[in-house]
């Protein structure tokens, strides 16, 4: 379900909270920039066919990230619960020191408040989910502060908000700010695009129809465009919204288009019932939603499955919340392709086995120094074959052709079937392994290439004269004339 979410809210707070005070109309109009640009970037991912790039956030960089975001937020929220009042757009330590500062201003009242609040909202959600118990904490804590007088005790509430349909309207800034706003639309791009089209597959796989990723960036292209053209800020693709209509047995759009009618309506005919709300109530509705996006569960469970993966989360955590958003989401990005280069530097190199019996097709990896036949070795990377890996997989090579000195090994065959690229820079590295066996007096033949993989390495100057068999066992029956499985 495409709307405002938590994650996006919190990393709008933190990336514009640098730039103007919380709330002032600066605040406001960067907001509705920084919604325009995310949605020109959407349509231009849409244009291009960039749906592929959420790929490179996995799942421990977006819960590093997202939980960064989400503790940043949350102090500014535990503030509103507590009554104290914080700059909500200092970085993540000076709120921190500011909340314990002021610890002393607390209001009795807020903080009675928040707590039947945060009551109310987890005990009601593990009773039934369905229930809007937001909506009822709402209109309970904003009676009770109208009845009460609260406000007079010290209690903080929303204030007056604007009425009418909204308005079609452009923000006006200098062209500097525009720019500076650039890279938070970058930042939201990714992780809303990340998010979005995660949970479009999900839903996909798991209620069977089709998803089309650069259709859904097209939309949220639109939808942030006509969002900040009308006073709203960056929308994408709520986890939690959306799950609640599945729960509900949603099937079609129309929750999305009974919401939007509601929200004109209150805009239209309800604003006077929004003054009085309560902050300390808006405060621990949104501290329970951000809460899941700590990634505490998350966390465990990567430390138990795979600690490096538990250090690129926390790293980003780190880097997210004391840092900032912006450099969050570029070391998100630099740890991403660590751990890809750092992944595919470690293929899977075997020497194929002349057993008939399909069980040994794969004998130990290559630096073990087995032979195929006498004389033929046979090895299968199964990877692309490129910068990160062209050495490993040369000195693996190396190293299995001079393993057996009786007889020699004098026939050299790579087995192609999982080699589906090359680069440049494997050519490269390619060109000397080929002189090495050369000057070492073996011989070079390929095996089970792809014709567009053989095209391939033509152009880059790998394949030559080579002789190229169909199969393994074809290989070795003309190289060492024995019938051998392949």
């Amino acid at each position: 379900m495409a709307s405002p979410d938590a994650a996006a809210a919190a990393l709008v707070a933190s990336s514009i909270g640098g730039l103007a005070a919380a709330g002032s109309k600066d605040y406001i109009t960067m907001a509705l920039a920084q919604a325009i640009i995310c949605g020109v970037l959407f349509l231009l991912t849409s244009v291009f066919r960039l749906g592929f790039l959420a790929s490179f956030l996995s799942k421990p960089i977006l819960v590093g990230f997202v939980g960064g975001l989400a503790l940043d937020i949350l102090v500014s929220q535990i503030a509103k619960m507590l009554g104290v009042k914080i700059d909500s757009g200092a970085e993540f330590v000076d709120k921190v020191a500011d909340l314990f500062g002021h610890i002393t201003t607390l209001n009795w009242w807020s903080v009675l408040i928040s707590v039947l609040a945060v009551i109310v909202l987890m005990v009601g959600r593990r009773i039934a989910r369905i229930v809007p118990w937001a909506l009822i904490v709402l209109v309970v804590a904003t009676v009770v502060v109208v009845v009460t007088h609260l406000q007079d005790a010290g209690v903080s509430v929303l204030g007056k908000v604007d009425a009418g349909p909204p308005k079609l309207t452009w923000p006006i800034l200098s062209w500097t700010t525009w720019l500076e706003l650039v890279p938070s639309a970058i930042a939201l791009l990714l992780v809303t695009m990340a998010e979005g089209l995660l949970v479009s597959r999900s839903y996909g796989e798991k209620r069977g129809y089709e998803t089309k990723p650069n259709q859904d960036l097209f939309a949220f292209g639109v939808g942030n465009i006509a969002a900040g053209a009308t006073g709203g800020f960056v929308v994408g693709s709520s986890t939690s919204r959306t799950a609640a209509v599945d729960q509900a047995g949603s099937r079609t759009q129309l929750p999305s288009i009974v919401t939007a009618v509601g929200t004109l309506l209150l805009l239209l005919f309800g604003t006077a019932l929004l003054e009085d709300i309560p902050s300390p109530a808006i405060g621990a509705i949104v501290g329970v939603a951000v809460l899941p996006l700590l990634g505490i569960r998350d966390f465990a469970r990567l430390w138990k499955q795979d600690r490096f993966e538990f250090i690129v989360g926390a790293v980003c955590f780190l880097v997210t919340l004391f840092v900032g958003a912006i450099a969050g989401i570029v070391v998100s990005f630099v740890l991403a392709l660590i751990n890809l280069a750092s992944r595919a530097s470690k293929p899977a190199i075997d020497v194929l086995s002349a057993d008939d019996n399909p069980h040994h097709s794969l004998l130990d990896p290559a630096p073990s120094g087995q032979e195929t036949a006498p004389g033929v070795v046979v090895i299968r990377m199964a990877a692309p074959l490129f910068f990160a890996n062209s050495t490993v997989f040369a000195d693996a090579i190396k190293r299995a052709v001079q393993v057996s000195t009786t007889p020699p090994i004098r026939h050299l065959v790579l087995d192609l079937e999982s080699v589906t690229d090359v680069d440049v820079t494997a050519a490269e590295t390619f060109e000397a392994l080929k002189r090495w066996l050369h000057d070492n007096d073996v011989t070079l033949a390929f095996s089970r290439a792809r014709l567009p993989l053989v095209k391939r390495m033509r152009e880059l100057g790998m394949v030559t004269d080579e002789t190229l068999y169909d199969t393994n066992r074809a290989a070795l029956v003309a190289l060492a004339g024995e019938r051998s499985a392949g």
